[in-house]
């Protein structure tokens, strides 16, 4: 269909449409019906014009075979995950199309070339079970490790189903504990127990579709009938129980979350439910060597002390139920400094800061009851993502990495800190013409916002540099420079400047940096993206008609806002999987438990800060907008696809052009296969190479 048609059918499908917004205020509510007939209509019509427009650049063949060759080449790096006494994997290529699930010993994984033994093809899998399953991960039984709780998803959806499986026969345990499709988990209690967060009926989810009932199920015995470990109340945004593993004994716990960042946390001893005397937005980091580790958001004072934002904090278990509260300040971050993960193997605890949003590893010893604290000796200036720690010995894996040197594997022994370099990922473009600088914008209240600007070293600041901008700004999620062969093959190396900015409302400089953006002070996030925008076009970096910004999910919100409210200031925008209708967006799927993070939309105190960045109520005519591109997943079962259908139809109504893909499975990812994530990046920078070249 050409593009004429398409503004032919969107204008009748708006008209058509009129006596139902009169009702509804909503002329594209239809097209937030995941299935329905006139909307998956209206999706193929979209994606048949985005395509055949952007695929006439030959760049759009070339950039999809490099990337699915990136993406399938078999010199990627196997992450390895330590369960018992084997090294499991999950690895996707051009054979293995849905992917491979497979093991091996650690001896055997220090080859160059180490042999795999397949536990579960999902290919196979699926063609005999005529599905498109999506693998999501195990729950393993410990401490055996012969049986595991398997996650399957149909496209890659967060909804799924929970099967039993025998990893000495490796096969489905016939007759074995299986959940049927649901937002939901278990955690092994012991061999024929387990403990069950699931959808059980009608009432027993949250709005946000999460479950609101735990049981303590039996093998041999009626899920339906099992007795309830715990109920939460309608109002929560979901509960949720596990087991906490350590070599000296497991911990029962329940989290009740009654919003994103509030939950109270019990714990089961003798078969009566404890709750722990905690602030509601405290994290329970684990249990180590006996010693509870919290994590605290906010200023807590208890027993007349008081414990700083930010901190690790430990007490001991036993003691904490007897009603000790005198905790140790196991690690206390300053101004510009944040706890990004904590973790231990079996007689080590490993914590990893970021400060000034470069990576610092922590080793900790709890011996007598004092912690000792030494520095591991890994590579500076970059990025540390701690993979995998075995809680039967002290080693570890961590991968180091930043923008221009591919990342590296090490496996750590945390007795001595010895690293070990074991695997490298090869260089998939040529980053030596290429260099890194750190900036700082001025936002709008005055804070020195810092981003990461990527490029060519004999760039000239004229302002003609093709930039592309990434953000994402929430959740108290952090951005830090690590290295990608796609941006790098599909940007860097054909002269794009790349920039990462650490807006407010991640966790860059800790809690503080995520409530800064928080609720009703979440414009500042929106004008801290801005500033840096801004700042790369005062430095001649670029220009407004060759800047161009992505982002996704809470990003897509971002990148959302950022061109409505200053339109001006770009030429591209790459909208992924977003949020943008935020009158409705505690309404659909997973919505409602973001609420913590953008307040609700329903009460008219909250709306009125809302709806003053909401995209897809401050999208208007006569304005200049550059031509978005909103891509999203009808699989995605947590940021509704709806957002981006009714945004990309209210423009084109309007009289915008747009382009828009949707694909047909990949869940939130917006993809599951190495096909799909080439065709899409294909697409993307296909785009972004006719808008900023």
């Amino acid at each position: 269909m050409k593009k004429q048609g398409i503004n032919t059918l969107v204008l009748l499908l708006f008209l058509s449409s009129l006596s139902f917004a009169q009702k509804t205020e909503d002329p594209f509510l239809w097209l937030e019906k995941v299935e329905g007939q006139r909307a998956l209509k209206w999706v193929h019509a979209q994606n048949k014009s985005t395509e055949n427009e952007l695929k006439k650049n030959p760049e759009f063949q070339k950039i999809y075979e490099k990337d699915l060759t990136i993406y399938n080449s078999k010199a990627r790096i196997a992450n390895p995950v330590f369960h018992g006494k084997y090294i499991y994997n999950f690895w996707q290529d051009a054979k293995n199309v849905r992917g491979l699930w497979r093991r091996t010993t650690l001896s055997e994984y220090l080859k160059a070339h180490p042999k795999w033994e397949t536990v579960l093809s999902i290919d196979s899998l699926n063609k005999a079970e005529g599905e498109t399953w999506v693998y999501k991960g195990s729950n393993f039984l410990r401490p055996g490790y012969n049986r595991c709780m398997i996650s399957l998803s149909r496209g890659g959806g967060d909804a799924v189903v929970i099967r039993e499986f025998d990893l000495r026969k490796k096969r489905f345990v016939k007759d074995g504990f299986y959940l049927k499709e649901a937002k939901g988990s278990v955690s092994w209690k012991d061999q024929n127990t387990l403990l069950v967060s699931t959808n059980f009926g009608k009432g027993t989810t949250s709005s946000s579709g999460y479950p609101l009932i735990n049981k303590i199920w039996k093998r041999g015995t009626d899920l339906g009938k099992a007795p309830v470990l715990f109920k939460g109340d309608s109002t929560d945004m979901g509960v949720w129980s596990y087991v906490i593993y350590t070599p000296e004994r497991s911990f029962q716990i329940i989290e009740e979350n009654m919003t994103f960042y509030t939950h109270r946390i019990y714990v089961v001893e003798k078969g009566k439910r404890i709750r722990l005397d905690l602030p509601e937005d405290a994290d329970l980091s684990g249990i180590f060597k006996n010693q509870m580790l919290i994590q605290l958001k906010t200023d807590w004072t208890v027993a007349g002390k008081t414990y700083r934002q930010g901190a690790l904090l430990s007490i001991d278990y036993d003691h904490f139920l007897q009603g000790d509260r005198d905790f140790t300040t196991v690690f206390q971050p300053d101004n510009r400094s944040s706890i990004v993960t904590v973790s231990h193997t079996k007689n080590y605890l490993l914590v990893n800061i970021l400060r000034n949003v470069r990576s610092e590893l922590y080793r900790f010893t709890f011996d007598k009851g004092q912690w000792k604290q030494s520095r591991v000796p890994v590579p500076k200036f970059g990025s540390i993502y701690l993979g995998s720690a075995d809680q039967q010995s002290d080693r570890y894996f961590f991968y180091y990495t930043n923008f221009l040197m591919p990342s590296t594997l090490y496996l750590a022994s945390a007795i001595d800190n010895r690293l070990d370099k074991l695997k490298s990922m090869p260089a998939f473009f040529d980053s030596s013409p290429l260099t890194v600088e750190q900036f700082e914008a001025v936002s709008k209240d005055g804070t020195p916002i810092p981003y990461f600007v990527v490029h060519q070293k004999e760039m000239t600041y004229n302002g003609t540099n093709p930039t592309l901008l990434y953000g994402y700004g929430g959740f108290e999620i952090s951005l830090r420079p690590s290295y990608s062969p796609t941006v790098g093959s599909n940007w860097l190396e054909r002269g794009g400047v790349y920039v990462l900015a650490n807006i407010r409302g991640g966790g860059e400089f800790g809690p503080k940096w995520h409530l800064a953006a928080l609720k009703e002070h979440r414009q500042r996030a929106y004008d801290d993206f801005i500033a840096v925008a801004e700042d790369l076009i005062s430095r001649k970096i670029t220009s407004p008609g060759h800047l161009g910004i992505m982002g996704g999910s809470n990003g897509g919100l971002l990148v959302g806002v950022a061109f409505t409210e200053r339109p001006d200031l770009f030429n591209a925008v790459v909208c992924r999987v977003p949020l943008l209708d935020m009158k409705r967006y505690n309404k659909l799927l997973a919505g409602a438990s973001w609420m913590g993070e953008y307040g609700n939309p329903d009460k008219p105190e909250d709306w009125a800060y809302i709806k003053k960045y909401s995209p897809y109520q401050n999208v208007f005519k006569n304005k200049k907008y550059p031509k978005v591109f909103f891509i999203t997943s009808t699989r995605d079962d947590r940021v509704h696809p709806g957002h981006a259908r009714k945004m990309a139809a209210k423009m084109e109504a309007l009289g915008y052009p747009v382009y828009y893909y949707e694909n047909t499975e990949g869940g939130h990812a917006a993809a599951t296969t190495n096909r799909q994530r080439a065709y899409a990046n294909a697409l993307i920078y296909t785009y972004l190479l006719n808008r900023l070249f």
